[in-house]
């Protein structure tokens, strides 16, 4: 086990310590955005519309706004909150400025990536379709093996993530409710195999339930705290904007540092670049790739200008005094109190369980779309989801810190791979964006004559 760790730590200290990672998905995103000619911007009204289009009637496969559920609830997870914190914990008010500078450009990462796999996927033997990195760097790029190597890195990670899940939600309910780890952990177990084990759409039935409550009910309590403190929001953002830029007295040397965990932070959260929300976007009805590929683009903007905005509001507008004494989710819990009283510490408790189980479900949901590349038999789709719920349940037990270092290291080696595949076949979802413009463009004019 030492062995183990110290290769996993070593691993982890080029990747992430060294900022390997870091430039290569804001180099993406920079490049991305200048060849889309900032797509995310310019169609960013075009993509609220197309999240409300319904989808053709097909019981196979997913509509747009289930698949948009689906990633959006692996990005809205435990790490809009806990991610948040450390971000502030450590780099300062400042830090939130560059985790939106990430979102604006991993947004258009995000587009390239579901557009892909949208092109890129196939169908399984009951007639749904699937799709992902695997499946674009097989069908794209012709490298099967290097499908097969992607894969392999998200079992890495999300058995580091389910454990790691698991964990925050039995922790925060035995703070709020005093209730035991293991017998919570045997609950999170049994809600949980009665959707990954129920018909093959039930998890998407379950998210696109979940997702909208979730987000509703947590933004509508942030927004209550706004309003009751909507004379501090003018200083609050202003301390945002000079800490980033260091202009804060005080700040100096720790600039680099702070944009670094904005960084960081912001690339936690939403996932854009790791190849794991293509897994869901792919398995949409829609009729052009590039639909899905703006949905995905949107999940995005919603994961970190939304939630992870109303997350450092809620911190930023209390005593400046609760930031210094307290950290991790403690000074969540401590900042809800401040702002509503005894009820925000069960609050927390309730909207961590929702955004992790959640998150949860999102990842059986990618599990078994993976696991179909390798093979299409149902003992491993089985195997898989058993595998699943033993992570859930021993992370619930206790705190693992292998099983968070196994889930950076996963995800890291997960972006890697899926920028081989994404690189290259660039110009493909280029020539997508381009067609489905002009298809936009000859269908306005039509409209244009008609009124004529």
């Amino acid at each position: 086990m030492e062995l183990l760790e110290s290769i996993v730590n070593f691993l982890n200290g080029i990747l992430w310590g060294k900022n390997l990672l870091v430039v290569l998905l804001i180099g993406a995103g920079i490049i991305f955005s200048f060849k889309t000619k900032f797509v995310q911007i310019r169609l960013f009204k075009h993509m609220i519309e197309l999240l409300g289009e319904k989808s053709e009637k097909d019981d196979n496969n997913l509509s747009s706004f289930q698949a948009f559920c689906i990633s959006t609830a692996t990005r809205v997870g435990a790490g809009n909150l806990a991610g948040v914190v450390s971000a502030l914990a450590i780099g300062g008010a400042g830090s939130i400025f560059w985790m939106w500078m990430v979102a604006l450009l991993g947004s258009a990462t995000a587009f390239i990536e579901t557009t892909l796999a949208m092109v890129y996927r196939e169908k399984d033997d009951q007639g749904g379709f699937i799709g992902g990195p695997a499946f674009y760097l097989k069908n794209g790029l012709g490298k099967k093996g290097l499908g097969l190597v992607f894969i392999g890195t998200g079992i890495i990670c999300w058995s580091g993530v389910l454990q790691v899940v698991s964990n925050s939600v039995t922790e925060s309910f035995n703070v709020a409710f005093g209730i035991d780890m293991k017998i919570m952990s045997i609950i999170l177990v049994i809600i949980s195999a009665g959707v990954i084990f129920g018909r093959r759409d039930k998890i998407a039935k379950v998210l696109d339930k979940i997702v909208p409550i979730m987000s509703i009910l947590y933004l509508a309590v942030v927004l209550f705290i706004v309003i009751k403190n909507f004379n501090l929001l003018p200083g609050v953002i202003g301390n945002i904007v000079k800490e980033a830029f260091g202009i804060k007295e005080g700040i100096g040397g720790a600039v680099g540092a702070m944009v670094m965990q904005g960084v960081k932070r912001g690339l936690f959260s939403n996932e854009a670049g790791t190849g794991s929300a293509p897994c869901a976007a792919a398995s949409a009805n829609v009729s052009h790739p590039v639909k899905q590929g703006l949905i995905q683009s949107l999940g995005v903007f919603v994961d970190t200008f939304v939630i992870c905005t109303a997350t450092a509001m809620v911190i930023l507008l209390t005593d400046g005094e609760i930031t210094k004494s307290f950290g991790g989710m403690e000074l969540l819990q401590v900042a809800f109190n401040y702002h509503i009283g005894a009820f925000g510490k069960i609050f927390i408790a309730i909207i961590l369980f929702l955004f992790s189980f959640s998150t949860l479900l999102g990842i059986c949901f990618y599990g078994r779309v993976n696991v179909a590349f390798a093979s299409k038999k149902e003992k491993y789709q089985n195997a898989f989801k058993i595998f699943a719920l033993v992570m859930i349940f021993l992370g619930g037990l206790h705190q693992n810190i292998l099983m968070w270092n196994l889930a950076d290291l996963g995800l890291a080696l997960m972006t890697i791979v899926n920028m081989i595949g994404v690189f290259p076949l660039l110009p493909k979802a280029l020539e997508e964006l381009k067609d489905y413009e002009n298809l936009n463009l000859n269908r306005d004019m039509e409209e244009i004559l008609e009124k004529i």
